[in-house]
């Protein structure tokens, strides 16, 4: 085949396929969460990046307002739950089955997650940097 679809060129991304028992724990931005690589960044050349979050224990302090390097990031809550803030003033407890799309650079703070959330984490393009910020003007 030539790569060719209905609409075009085949993207040059590689299939590939995740098994849980087959995925590497990797380092990761918090120390309460285990991160299992799902192996989207390299079948896309960094294009996209795919992880779950996974909880060692639930969070004994909020992380702190921060902002992430990136065109987007999206959460999927597969299980337990998560309660973030966000710069417009807003608050959402996220539960199991819940999703969020939050644009790159946006700043936000983890308040709490349940002892066993799980959490599918996507990120355009796939090297997504954090870098801790100031609370937003009248946000503690």
């Amino acid at each position: 085949m030539d790569g060719s679809t209905a609409g075009g060129t085949r993207p040059a991304f590689q299939l590939k396929i995740a098994k849980k028992s087959e995925t590497p724990l990797v380092g990761g931005r918090r120390r309460f969460f285990r991160y299992r690589d799902l192996g989207v960044a390299d079948a896309t050349g960094g294009v996209m990046r795919a992880q779950v979050m996974e909880a060692i224990t639930g969070m004994t302090e909020p992380t702190g307002w921060h902002v992430h390097h990136c065109q987007a990031q999206f959460i999927y809550v597969l299980k337990g739950w998560v309660e973030l803030e966000f710069e417009d003033g807003s608050r959402h407890r996220m539960e199991a089955g819940d999703a969020g799309l939050i644009p790159g650079e946006m700043k936000h703070n983890e308040i709490g997650t349940s002892d066993d959330v799980e959490i599918l984490e996507l990120s355009i393009p796939g090297p997504m940097g954090t870098t801790p910020c100031e609370a937003p003007a009248g946000m503690g």
